[in-house]
């Protein structure tokens, strides 16, 4: 299990990453696109719930490249927490309950969404050094 605090931590081992408050809520962003956020349900989020009980704890919202890697994210990682809402239909992002993801998965899933809006040079500076030392964070 991880913490918003955890994901304030991993989301600073990423160069240029900022955080602001966005409706409330903590905000990252690169460049100052959003990558990741606190996405708490809102009222109408739970009412499309209906009878399913809607997950518990604290949410992150990541984006990601397109709908296609949404769909394979969401695919490969239903088990670790991974989901989304209706409201996310159409937009490339994925959610993440904090209570189920590692620490591992939920810094791949950053990374990834930090990759989305990060300046290419220094994307390929953060790839090669994780690929030289995959213990680099």
């Amino acid at each position: 299990m991880v913490t918003v605090e955890d994901v304030a931590r991993l989301v600073g081992e990423l160069p240029g990453t900022g955080e602001i408050r966005r409706h409330g809520h903590r905000t990252w962003t690169v460049r100052d696109k959003a990558y990741a956020w606190e996405r708490p349900f809102s009222k109408a989020d739970l009412k499309r719930f209906g009878s399913e009980v809607p997950p518990a704890g604290a949410i992150l919202a990541v984006k990601v490249e397109d709908l296609g890697e949404k769909e394979a994210v969401l695919a490969a990682r239903a088990d670790d927490g991974f989901f989304t809402i209706s409201h996310f239909d159409g937009y490339a992002a994925v959610l993440i309950e904090l209570e189920r993801v590692s620490e591992e998965v939920l810094r791949e899933a950053l990374l990834d969404g930090w990759l989305v809006f990060a300046p290419e040079a220094v994307a390929q500076e953060v790839i090669a050094a994780r690929k030289r030392s995959p213990k680099v964070r």
